[in-house]
């Protein structure tokens, strides 16, 4: 144990510097085989989002050390289209033992439920590499919302009952299935509203045409500032370093509610296990050095770095939880 504390903090250290060694990073990876000749080309990321995406910053900016690491190009690739779905089919197809895919959770849980024509089921295509990073959403309501605590704002929201609405990034995101889930735990009902994206969300609240949403930190934090929204509190089970002024829905008296969202990286369940495995070890080290870390941070994500078990528990877990929802609610979504 004292072994591997002492190399992570190695390998912490080399990946803040400016030149890192290839070799000191590998150290990182676990001793499995790989096989003869691997990498021998250009490894490829797959993103279903457009560049400047939380997805894709992911991704560039792991692409460069894990490109020193494995001593090949990373070339990171947008494939945009259908939530993320389109994206998703190719990284489950992909055969030549170089391509992974960073996605967010919806492609890698819930997808097959919301659409059952999806030509790829994430359960059983794709081979968990490493949760990177978590964020909790944050509970928006207009400036002039009711209530001076999240209680009291619970409170009015449960006596407007459906006379209030929620807007939402689609349906099947999982801004729409956490607020369905909300409903049940704390007692409310608003009206979905889906919008094309966050940003038609945050206008619309801000024009009072919707009561409430579920969003990311990143985007609420500077509208509450600029005093145009109202933050009641966030989705994570305690407070988050992401919004650390705001209180835990739990503290407003929502009992056993707890949604975050979050990015991985996944490989094709055809490839090797020993490469999974090796790619597994090298991601999470790389997430977790104190450069990397802290770009993420500033991202809006709350680095993981784990195992590929660690990532496989999770989706499972999640699956179950937001699948409940899924089939209480008859929730369908194309794409």
């Amino acid at each position: 144990m004292h072994h591997l504390a002492s190399r992570r903090a190695v390998l912490a250290t080399a990946l803040a510097s400016a030149v890192v060694s290839p070799a000191v990073l590998a150290q990182g990876a676990r001793a499995m085989p790989l096989p003869a000749n691997w990498p021998n080309r250009p490894l490829r990321i797959i993103v279903g989002f457009p560049g400047g995406s939380t997805p894709d910053l992911t991704a560039r900016t792991i692409a460069e050390p894990l490109s020193r690491a494995l001593g090949q190009p990373v070339i990171v690739e947008n494939r945009v289209g259908a939530g993320g779905n389109i994206a998703g089919d190719l990284i489950a197809k992909a055969t030549d033992d170089h391509t992974i895919g960073v996605m967010i959770n919806g492609n890698m849980t819930i997808a097959r439920l919301l659409n059952p024509a999806l030509p790829f089921d994430p359960l059983t295509d794709f081979a968990p590499i490493s949760m990177i990073g978590t964020a909790p959403l944050v509970l928006a309501a207009p400036a002039n919302a009711p209530g001076n605590t999240p209680a009291e704002f619970m409170a009015a929201a449960r006596a407007a009952g459906d006379k209030w609405s929620y807007g939402t990034p689609g349906i099947g995101t999982v801004a729409h299935i956490g607020m369905e889930l909300l409903k049940d735990r704390a007692g409310i009902n608003p009206v979905h509203v889906p919008y094309p994206g966050n940003p038609q969300v945050i206008t619309a609240m801000i024009a009072g045409d919707i009561h409430l949403s579920l969003l990311p930190p990143a985007l609420v934090t500077a509208q509450v500032r600029a005093g145009k929204l109202k933050a009641i509190g966030v989705t994570s089970a305690g407070r988050s370093s992401l919004a650390a002024e705001l209180p835990s829905l739990t503290e407003a008296g929502v009992k056993d509610f707890q949604l975050e969202i979050w990015n991985a990286a996944a490989a094709p369940a055809s490839m090797p296990r020993p490469i999974v495995e090796h790619l597994s070890a090298l991601i999470s080290e790389i997430a977790r050095s104190p450069d990397v870390r802290e770009r993420l941070f500033q991202q809006g994500w709350q680095v993981t770095g784990t195992s590929s078990e660690g990532l496989a528990r999770r989706i499972k877990a999640d699956t179950e939880t937001l699948g409940g929802v899924i089939r209480a609610r008859n929730i369908k979504a194309g794409g």
